[in-house]
Order: structure tokens, then sequence, then C-alpha cells
């Protein structure tokens, strides 16, 4: 299952981390893991060519990017980030678990 942590603070959405895998295939195959991965980094480019203050750390089996400052740029693209995660989620359920985390 792929765990997608969204980063919130005081009601505004920071940042995200998606770790591991789906299972809706094997990898290579997974159309799930391929959709997730490909809004993950469309997401993070598009934050850095927006001009937004980020922090991204890749992993071999993690992303995380985080705004350092919350502007209205970062913000409206990890909000539209997490309806895209949730839509798959939808169409594809018990392969994402979505959490946001306070911080």
């Amino acid at each position: 299952m792929i765990r997608a942590e969204f980063y919130e603070s005081k009601g505004i959405l920071t940042g995200f981390r998606m770790s591991g895998h789906s299972g809706y295939a094997e990898s290579g195959s997974d159309i799930v893991c391929a959709a997730v991965s490909s809004a993950v980094q469309l997401t993070a480019n598009t934050m850095e060519a927006f001009g937004c203050k980020i922090k991204v750390a890749v992993d071999d089996s993690a992303v995380k990017c985080v705004a350092e400052e919350a502007d209205e740029n970062a913000v409206r693209l990890v909000g539209s980030l997490l309806l895209h995660i949730k839509a798959i989620s939808e169409d594809y359920p018990k392969t994402i678990k979505i959490i946001t985390t306070e911080v």
C-alpha cells in the first residue's frame, strides 16, 4: 500500500511524503504506482518552476517535498495533489492510505 502523507500547518497544506508500493500489480506494471509517481514528480517540478521555495528528499522508497514558505502556489499545488491522490484511491481502493499530519 502507498502511504500518502500530507503535512498541514494551521489548516494549510505545506508538503507531502509518498512511500511504499500499491500492490496493485507487479513492479513495472503497476498503474497505480505509475500514476502516483507521475503526479508527485509533476507537483514537485511545478512548485519549483513557480518559484516555490521547497525542500525535496528522494530515496529508494520515498519522496518528500516540503514548502519552506507556504505561498499561494505551494498551497494550491499540494492541495491539488491531495485531490488527485484521493481520486486515484477511490478508483483503486486498498492501494493508497492517505494521512494528514499536523506539523
